[in-house]
């Protein structure tokens, strides 16, 4: 049968129009190479993402080797005195990781409560129309910048706990905590929201079928349920609290001191991102000290490196489960 015959006889059967069903040669030919070209140029763009990854880890660790050839690692992370311009140098970077997760932990002990509680009450308590009003409000804390926390932390929260409570200095270990939880509460939301959310209807009903309360099924069916979100979602916020400078620079005290009892948060302590950010740029290019800045950073790269793949790990187990639901 002629070609242009059997596209008029075709097109009305369809809806097609103007658009030919049976493809010239070079219509195959452009097809195959739009085809094969738009999934290459998709794959140079992940692939440079990757390559970039890749070269932010080549360049930190390559400027911290001297460093670690020169000085001892073992002292480097299990001495606790920083003093880098000291006529006798000492590059003990234990009490700037123990500052770091200092203020970390503390951070999650105040946001990891209000957070999956915030995200029970969206997903399971309020209506619909609530909900779509205040999840966008809740996430537009994670669009202020850091360094407006950072003046808050400053100018309000550390005169205020001088005043109230006593405190020698209002830039300390608890000052950065309370900021940098309240920083991390819209990750630790939204991403527990999402997967308390995706359990279903199925076992909700299937619990108030059986006679279980809310509260019953909520604690006792849901949060189980959606234990691998959650777990993602407190890791996800632990990356955004320890990698964060501005607010532990300006808000954390910057003694570099472990304190003592460990329980007072009242003490002032320093963190490592607030280091690299303090003394880069006032440290002289291929000396000691500017090596052992870009040795706190491979530590750093280290730790969230690490944090990545576990939130990674249970962010899958949840994607696995909400598919088998």
């Amino acid at each position: 049968m002629d070609k242009a015959l059997l596209n008029e006889e075709l097109e009305p059967a369809i809806g097609l129009k103007n658009q030919s069903l049976v493809l010239t040669p070079l219509q195959d030919i452009k097809g195959f190479l739009f085809h094969h070209l738009g999934r290459l140029f998709l794959f140079l763009i992940t692939c440079t993402s990757v390559l970039l990854v890749l070269l932010i880890f080549f360049f930190v660790i390559r400027q911290a080797l001297p460093f670690l050839t020169k000085f001892s690692l073992v002292e480097f992370l299990t001495t606790s005195s920083w003093y880098p311009e000291a006529g006798t140098p000492k590059f003990g970077a234990l009490s700037l990781i123990v500052g770091s997760i200092y203020v970390t932990l503390a951070a999650l002990i105040f946001a990891v409560p209000v957070g999956i509680l915030a995200a029970i009450f969206l997903s399971d308590i309020v209506s619909l129309k609530i909900r779509d009003f205040i999840k966008p409000v809740i996430e537009i804390l994670a669009a202020i910048p850091s360094v407006a926390y950072g003046f808050f932390a400053v100018l309000v929260l550390a005169p205020w706990m001088q005043t109230k409570w006593g405190f020698t200095t209002g830039t300390n270990a608890l000052n950065a905590s309370i900021i940098l939880s309240i920083m991390a509460l819209p990750t630790i939301i939204s991403v527990a929201e999402d997967s308390i959310s995706a359990v279903g209807r199925e076992l909700r009903e299937a619990s108030y079928a059986l006679g279980a309360t809310r509260f019953e099924t909520i604690v006792k069916v849901v949060m189980p349920a959606a234990h691998s979100g959650i777990i993602a979602a407190i890791v996800l916020g632990m990356m955004r609290a320890i990698g964060e400078t501005m607010v532990v620079w300006m808000a954390s005290g910057n003694a570099a001191q472990i304190p003592s009892p460990w329980w007072n948060l009242a003490q002032s302590v320093r963190t490592m991102t607030a280091t690299i950010a303090g003394d880069m740029g006032e440290t002289p290019k291929d000396t000691p000290h500017y090596w052992s800045l870009f040795a706190i950073g491979v530590v750093l790269l280290a730790m969230t490196f690490l944090l990545n793949i576990i939130s990674e790990y249970f962010l899958a187990s949840a994607k696995k489960k909400a598919g088998k639901s």
